[in-house]
């Protein structure tokens, strides 16, 4: 991926609208990241205490060394991503060669071999599941990096930042209506649910390899660059200098962690709190489904409220429905779907303006220091979602395990079900208070970018010579 880059347009030239295409495009492109990113999410704990037979404390300590080793895999990705210009342009080429080894890893991960011993079923998962994670990071990043390379104008990076939580939530709730009957309908035959799995990973690597080829098709990377291939040095040095930035991923962090917490046990919340797998449809339907209502209001609610307090508006709103889910009582199945309704209320506001606050705080590198390094900044935002993955799954692992959940048993205990409990909602409701006072203090308001942005197109007006065919005034 070292070919001459195309010829940048100049900084005089602002670019194109976007088209609805490219915005489809975009949202196409996430559906196909939450084919690996999600599946994973919401069903490789259950997947592998269940189905593979791995304790919950194992699997808990799998899934931070992992996805701290992921974490990693993003800042590596994204300077490969810095280094890179082609003919297809910076980003899109990833998505064009990332496609099958991402999904396909995602079949290998649901297809752990039966009749090993507990030591080897161990590496497998460590092997397949590291593996996927580099492999999504080298699509991920790309792919998150692109939106800022796309526009520069705030509402069409609002309604990208939509459109992803439209593809992401569509995918969610497909998974839940997949996934969740064959929890239900496998319970006491983990070889079926194994069977139905790897079919359904199969599938999902035929959608999505489509899904990537149809970004590749629309997407166009319209904002001009001064420097193509960004040195070590100058990613880090802008990474330095990025105060936004750092405090973006430290309040992301704790919601992420709130977050990653819940979706690892929202199947046993449904499954072993509420007595049914397919109250999980429900759920899911309700906390992911919210991004439909939510995604159109974000670019009026952004030009009211700015995206900072918009942030804490959704954080706290994300409170009372973790409070809630917590403390609604199993016999009462209604007060907790209302709760996962709220509480998705909150995420799919808080995702969604973190994607639109990330685009922003590339803008903010460049001003600093005259440099674009979308990739490395990305990776930096994706490195903390890592983290809040690999943390939050963690939590919500070693909660449970010391609630002493069996997958071996029928009917878990009332500790082990406490523990279910407090992973879906009194702890993430922690972590969105921390959030929210990280947030509070976070430096990068619509009038600084709109004043930094000017400045910055400034700059590079009087650093650029004029066409050859311009004139005299």
């Amino acid at each position: 991926m070292s070919t001459p880059a195309p010829e940048p347009q100049t900084a005089e030239v602002e670019a194109p609208r976007l088209k609805a295409s490219q915005f489809w495009g975009y949202a196409a492109g996430d559906a196909a990241n939450n084919l690996a990113f999600s599946m994973s999410s919401a069903f490789l704990l259950l997947y592998y205490t269940d189905v593979a037979g791995i304790s919950a404390a194992a699997v808990a300590t799998l899934f931070l060394l992992v996805r701290i080793f992921d974490a990693f895999a993003d800042i590596f990705a994204g300077r490969v991503v810095d280094k890179t210009m082609t003919r297809w342009g910076k980003f899109r080429p990833f998505f064009l060669f990332g496609a099958v080894p991402v999904l396909g890893l995602s079949v290998a991960v649901f297809s752990v071999p039966s009749g090993m011993s507990s030591t080897a079923t161990l590496v497998y998962a460590y092997v397949t599941y590291a593996a996927l994670g580099l492999a999504y990071s080298l699509v991920n990043i790309p792919y998150g990096s692109l939106a800022s390379a796309m526009t520069q104008r705030p509402e069409e990076r609002a309604k990208l930042a939509s459109f992803r939580m439209i593809g992401t939530a569509s995918t969610i709730i497909m998974l839940a209506f997949v996934v969740a009957p064959q929890i239900e309908s496998s319970k006491a035959d983990p070889a079926q649910f194994q069977r139905s799995l790897t079919i359904t990973t199969l599938i999902f690597l035929v959608v999505g390899v489509g899904l990537y080829l149809f970004l590749f098709k629309t997407a166009k990377e319209n904002v001009y660059r001064e420097v193509d291939h960004v040195s070590m040095r100058q990613s880090f040095e802008t990474l330095r200098h990025n105060r936004p930035l750092l405090m973006l991923c430290g309040g992301s962090l704790l919601f992420l962690l709130a977050m990653f917490s819940q979706s690892s046990v929202q199947a046993y919340y449904a499954r072993d709190v509420l007595g049914n797998a397919n109250f999980l449809i429900i759920l899911t339907i309700l906390s992911a489904g919210a991004i439909f209502a939510i995604a159109p209001m974000i670019p009026k609610m952004v030009k009211t409220f700015g995206k900072k307090k918009s942030f804490i508006i959704f954080g706290v709103i994300g409170i009372v429905g973790a409070v809630g889910i917590t403390l609604s009582p199993p016999s009462q199945p209604v007060f907790a779907i209302i709760s996962f309704g709220i509480m998705g209320i909150a995420i799919a506001g808080v995702n969604t303006l973190m994607w639109a606050l990330e685009a922003d705080t590339v803008e903010y590198g460049e001003w600093r220091t005259g440099v674009r390094t979308e990739g490395i900044t990305y990776a930096l935002f994706s490195f903390t979602r890592k983290l809040g993955q690999a943390l939050g799954g963690a939590v919500a692992g070693f909660a449970i395990a010391a609630g002493g959940y069996s997958g071996e048993a029928v009917q878990q205990s009332d500790d082990a079900l406490w523990a279910i409990r407090l992973s879906a909602g009194l702890i993430p409701a922690g972590f969105i208070v921390l959030a929210i006072a990280v947030i509070f203090f976070y430096p990068l308001t619509e009038k600084f970018f709109a004043d930094m942005v000017a400045e910055t197109k400034a700059r590079r007006t009087l650093a650029t010579p004029a066409p050859d065919d311009a004139t005299d005034a």
